[in-house]
């Protein structure tokens, strides 16, 4: 993955000291196929994924990330999970955790192939036939495909309920 301007000129202060970063999940939707890379870094299967910049609305970060990793143009449609991922060290010793916004996209146009170097292939997939994928990936993927509610967020404290006098 391709480090952004602003979390290089973080690292020159702090280190490899933990960042607590705002990333997307792209779901890219074309009927009954979903839009998928496989990562140069990993060699996984994937949804497009990314950080967004300083300043940046999160819906505009997915659309980017789509445009500059798969070279496809889509309309963000709506946000289906907000959720924290686990806590990552990188090879080079960098730390960080990311707060993931998970989009429903809708394909405009463009044919998928890998455009920035990030990825080594970018594919139409059934949603039927998926290639194998993490877990986190295939729920990001059927939440896109299958829920059309408000958001799901990921909530792991109970709730307190108010005492009724």
């Amino acid at each position: 993955m391709t480090t952004p301007d602003f979390v290089l000129e973080l690292r020159e202060h702090i280190g490899h000291a933990p960042l607590w970063l705002t990333g997307i999940t792209a779901v890219v939707l074309r009927g009954d196929e979903v839009l998928l890379v496989r990562r140069a870094d990993t060699l996984e299967w994937s949804p497009v994924t990314g950080i967004i910049d300083p300043g940046e609305e999160p819906a505009d970060a997915a659309v980017r990330e789509v445009r500059e990793e798969a070279d496809v143009v889509v309309k963000a449609v709506r946000l289906v999970w907000a959720h924290v991922l686990e806590p990552i060290t990188y090879d080079n010793g960098d730390a960080a955790q990311y707060l993931d916004l998970v989009f429903a996209c809708n394909w405009l146009n463009g044919d998928p192939a890998p455009a920035d170097g990030e990825n080594l292939e970018a594919a139409w997939w059934p949603l039927a036939e998926l290639p194998p994928l993490s877990e986190s990936c295939e729920r990001r993927i059927r939440l896109a495909a299958e829920s059309f509610g408000p958001a799901l967020f990921t909530q792991l404290l109970p709730v307190a309920l108010p005492e009724v006098v």
